[in-house]
């Protein structure tokens, strides 16, 4: 990799990671006057507790801003860099910037909504069995964050299946992030404590 490539790759990755550290979930819920999300439902500053604010304007918002700012990032690394290494580094800073955005004390969200955003950019029909895996378990279950812990496992299915190997190790990173995000939903449900999806009237 010559010396032009690393910096654009490093500019690249940054640009990234603070275009993931934007929470909107908090933007949002501060323009529409929700409150405080950090002291609403769950205290997540995702699509689910902007939810459960009652504003499915916030709500709709909040998951499409937060799914482009994985997308972006992965379509323009596949325009402009080479190989898979240096798209999957790109493609991880934007949920590293969720989770932990500098915008906000290193304190952002478990990144459902950008890792989809990343997964539709490598693959759109590896995205849409994730949603699909999703959809079928929260239709099941009534528990977004189960669903989330097996959508996940979905996304190295898909690679697997449309022979898209190389991004295995980016979705082996992925599944521990997301993971050990939901460590505090996992005690929850052990303890069959979790809140379900509820919708306001």
């Amino acid at each position: 990799m010559s010396s032009f490539s690393t910096i654009i790759l490093l500019l690249l990755t940054l640009f990234s990671y603070l275009l993931g550290s934007i929470s909107f979930g908090i933007l949002l819920a501060k323009f529409f006057k929700l409150g405080n999300l950090r002291e609403i439902g769950s205290g997540n500053i995702g699509t689910t507790n902007v939810l459960r604010t009652g504003n499915y304007w916030a709500a709709g918002l909040t998951l499409v801003l937060d799914f482009a700012k994985g997308l972006l990032p992965v379509l323009l690394a596949m325009i402009i860099l080479d190989t898979p290494v240096e798209i999957q580094i790109v493609a991880l800073a934007p949920l590293i910037g969720h989770i932990f955005p500098i915008w906000h004390r290193f304190k952002g969200g478990k990144g459902v909504a950008t890792f989809y955003g990343i997964i539709f950019g490598i693959s759109i029909p590896c995205g849409l069995i994730c949603a699909f895996t999703w959809l079928v378990c929260a239709v099941i279950t009534r528990i977004a964050s189960v669903s989330a812990l097996v959508a996940v496992w979905a996304f190295p299915i898909g690679l697997l299946l449309f022979d898209l190997t190389d991004f295995l190790y980016l979705a082996g990173i992925i599944i521990a992030l997301v993971w050990l995000c939901h460590l505090s939903n996992i005690k929850r449900l052990l303890k069959r404590e979790e809140s379900r999806i509820k919708f306001k009237k």
